[in-house]
């Protein structure tokens, strides 16, 4: 399984970054993880949006969902171009379906609904789902194929589920919004990268990435941070492939 890492930042980008958006491929498949405000014009970088097989969406917040308002545009144009007969499958939590009516233009996306403890094989990609822990409905998500399993946090609160879901993972991906000087507020919705690394050392995870990185706290910290926890940690790289598994 490779995994590109289009953008990494939250709740908005740093200057010439783009937010939450993985692309995952295997077998000539090609899915989208999330599709913040960016990840377009790095999509492109690797292939035009029409030529997806899937997206598949963590939540509906706008630093996830932001760029498939204009991808629509995209997917009219090849449309009209003969390049694009059918809709883009969209997958999503039930419980914020409503929030896709804006999104279906002219029938270009096809809503899937995704629910908590729900698995779904999508091409070579066996999804298992867990409701995270977040301002909206968010689905952290473990992808499995023969070769390689991906864990994805979405956006989450620390909560010990993860560690189960995570458990023996290739990759994991998790979101690492906060430092530990904002935790004395007990800050809401997000993790800390230390929290990131606990659950990544208690999962006993191959492999750490840090995203969904907030722009104006200091990386170099973040990922001091994690390493105290877990050696191996590594923030995430925006246009960076990662090989998971074989």
């Amino acid at each position: 399984m490779k995994l590109t890492v289009l953008g990494c930042y939250g709740p908005y980008p740093a200057a010439g970054g783009a937010c939450s958006g993985y692309l995952l491929e295997e077998d000539g498949y090609r899915l989208l993880i999330d599709c913040g405000s960016g990840v377009l014009s790095r999509l492109q970088r690797h292939l035009k949006p029409w030529e997806l097989e899937a997206v598949v969406l963590s939540h509906l917040h706008f630093d996830h969902t932001a760029d498939l308002m204009v991808m629509r545009y995209a997917l009219d144009y090849a449309r009209m171009k003969g390049l694009f007969p059918e809709a883009l499958p969209l997958y999503s939590p039930p419980e914020t379906a409503s929030e896709l009516q804006r999104l279906l233009y002219k029938e270009l996306f096809e809503p899937v609904a995704i629910g908590a403890a729900e698995s779904l094989q999508i091409g070579p990609f066996h999804f298992t789902f867990m409701e995270a822990v977040h301002a909206l409905p968010c689905l952290a998500m473990r992808v499995e194929t023969e070769r390689g399993v991906l864990v994805y946090s979405g956006d989450t609160e620390y909560f010990d589920g993860l560690i189960d879901l995570a458990a023996g993972a290739d990759l994991f991906l998790c979101e690492a919004n906060f430092q530990e000087a904002d935790m004395a507020a007990s800050p809401a919705n997000h993790l800390s990268a230390a929290q990131a690394a606990r659950l990544a050392a208690r999962a006993g995870v191959k492999r750490l990435l840090l995203t969904h990185l907030h722009p104006e706290r200091r990386p170099a910290i973040s990922l001091e941070e994690a390493q105290e926890l877990y050696a191996g940690a590594e923030m995430a790289r925006e246009g960076e492939s990662y090989t998971v598994g074989e």
